[in-house]
């Protein structure tokens, strides 16, 4: 977009500030139109033949789109993984509090990751370690749904959940 003096090619087609066609005039004649109106003369297809002129006020113009810029990132959503860390030993309570943990971030639309942490003879628990990770899939099933089951890379058993409404959206 080019504004006012730049705009060296005649003639051009204008537009007014009503979105109305003005027709093919000379550039001096557009300025001195745009003049009267109190607005810019601005340049919005260079390549079309002849150009295409509009009077426009160019700073609410401006303005206008990075209020569109700032509106549209405000609609993004961006998902965020939660890491819960956990033991094969972790008892019971201790598991079941971290559950609930779970649950508050699956309610807000995150995205959980269960990860069991395997420590020198600990390895010898992976069966127990799986069975862990099946019950917070079935205690959770109402709430999340399995985005990757788990699955044991090195000493560390993974597995990530996704929120119902959200595993929903992804499978449509």
């Amino acid at each position: 977009m080019r504004i006012n003096e730049r705009i060296r090619i005649s003639p051009v087609r204008l537009i007014d500030d009503n979105n109305q066609q003005l027709g093919i005039v000379p550039v001096t004649e557009a300025l001195e139109r745009a003049r009267q109106a109190g607005l810019d003369l601005v340049e919005v297809a260079p390549t079309s033949s002849p150009p295409v002129c509009r009077i426009m006020d160019y700073g609410k113009f401006l303005y206008q789109q990075k209020r569109k810029i700032k509106q549209n990132l405000k609609k993004q959503h961006t998902v965020v993984l939660k890491e819960i860390r956990l033991r094969p030993k972790t008892d019971e309570h201790d598991r079941d509090i971290k559950m609930h943990q779970a649950e508050k971030f699956l309610d807000k639309g995150h995205k959980v990751q269960f990860t069991m942490l395997f420590r020198g003879r600990e390895m010898m628990f992976q069966q127990q370690a799986q069975d862990t990770m099946d019950y917070i899939v079935q205690s959770l099933q109402d709430k999340a749904k399995p985005e990757r089951p788990p699955v044991l890379l090195g000493r560390r058993m993974t597995m990530v959940l996704v929120p119902v409404k959200q595993a929903e959206k992804s499978s449509t």
